[in-house]
């Protein structure tokens, strides 16, 4: 399987501390299936920067290293970048990595809270500059928690959306959990990662996650999920269906 979101770069966020604890990390993956895996610390969040180039250099090494130690998984480049005004600033001076470093897929954080109002022209003008932004994990923003018609717009836009295991594995509460099938069911999520950050039970979950939705959602769905996250980093476009309004009202309901 193919992680396209982590945070296993040692010392560089509030991911991985230490080498040896991405080290960990890495065997912690591969116990749950995953051979390959998209570190994507946070960029401009205004807490951590992590450019490029620098991004690129740790990658390397860590790769260095899990060969040291015979861990047969690999580490592609990649970034969680924070929605911000200067995002296309950042792109024109080299500061932004794809995710597995030759696609045009780009990981996007929102604030945890809303949805920013530029949300919608920002993403448009990446798509004109000839890139595919995939939103991550929607279903702990509260705008869209509380509204998922919002992301529904940006998906009819051309927006791509991720979702956590850990949500589909209800670590996050009933209400992400619900929004989260749903938006796997109205094809307003195309993707799943495990957005892991440290060495616990919790920190893949991958092969729990899909293996929950095969049997809500279907095996067409747990497919989907699984060959677009291959799509991401081989830079395919990714196997897609209409997105759907989420009709229900009741997304605060019990799952």
């Amino acid at each position: 399987m193919i992680d396209i979101h982590s945070h296993l770069l040692p010392g560089v966020d509030d991911g991985s501390e230490t080498f040896n604890e991405s080290i960990e990390m890495a065997k912690k993956a591969l116990e749950d299936g995953i051979d390959t895996i998209v570190a994507t610390p946070h960029h401009r969040n205004e807490l951590y920067d992590n450019y490029k180039n620098d991004i690129k250099l740790q990658v390397s090494e860590l790769n260095r290293k899990l060969k040291e130690e015979n861990v047969p998984v690999k580490v592609l480049p990649g970034q969680e970048i924070h929605l911000h005004g200067e995002l296309m600033t950042g792109i024109k001076e080299d500061e932004i990595i794809s995710l597995g470093g030759d696609s045009n897929f780009l990981l996007i954080e929102f604030p945890t809270s809303h949805v920013p109002r530029y949300a919608n022209q920002m993403l448009y003008d990446l798509q004109i500059e000839g890139y595919r932004p995939i939103i991550a994990h929607p279903e702990r923003n509260q705008e869209i928690l509380e509204q998922p018609d919002v992301l529904y717009s940006l998906v009819k836009k051309g927006a791509f959306a991720q979702v956590n295991a850990g949500s589909l594995c209800g670590d996050h509460g009933s209400k992400v959990k619900k929004l989260s099938y749903q938006l796997i069911e109205h094809n307003l999520a195309h993707l799943v990662a495990s957005d892991a950050h440290r060495v616990d039970k919790k920190s893949f979950r991958l092969s729990e996650a899909y293996s929950k939705v095969e049997k809500k959602l279907g095996s067409e769905f747990q497919y989907m999920l699984m060959e677009n996250a291959q799509a991401v980093v081989d830079g395919d476009p990714l196997i897609l269906e209409p997105p759907r309004h989420i009709r229900n009202s009741k997304v605060f309901g019990l799952f």
